[in-house]
């Protein structure tokens, strides 16, 4: 994980809605719809967050179809791990550097 990683999942995790969207996932897949009714958002607002939780690889999203024919979004945890101590910044900021030298070295150019 480099820093630019670390930074979208502290982001991510860094607001009340967003943990809240965790903790209704935890146990199972659920649909827009139901997720935003049990946290009382709009789905708009709802799909804002999702985003975000998506792009920090912390949720996962997928269509499928109910068996009336309405396409109904499921989103669901994706398993993570993070731990953040010092070591794990340290990791993030070697990474980075490792990248920026294969950019630079002529292999990774």
């Amino acid at each position: 994980m480099d820093s630019e990683e670390l930074l979208a999942f502290l982001s991510a995790v860094g607001h009340a809605q967003r943990i809240r969207i965790i903790t209704e996932l935890a146990p199972g897949q659920l649909y827009v719809s139901e997720l935003a009714r049990r946290l009382g958002v709009s789905r708009p607002l709802l799909y804002m967050h999702l985003e975000r939780l998506e792009k920090a690889g912390l949720v996962v999203g997928r269509l499928e179809l109910s068996d009336d024919g309405k396409a109904l979004k499921y989103f669901e945890l994706a398993p993570f791990d993070v731990r953040l101590n010092v070591d794990t910044i340290l990791a993030a900021v070697q990474e980075d550097a490792s990248d920026e030298g294969a950019q630079h070295s002529p292999e990774g150019s």
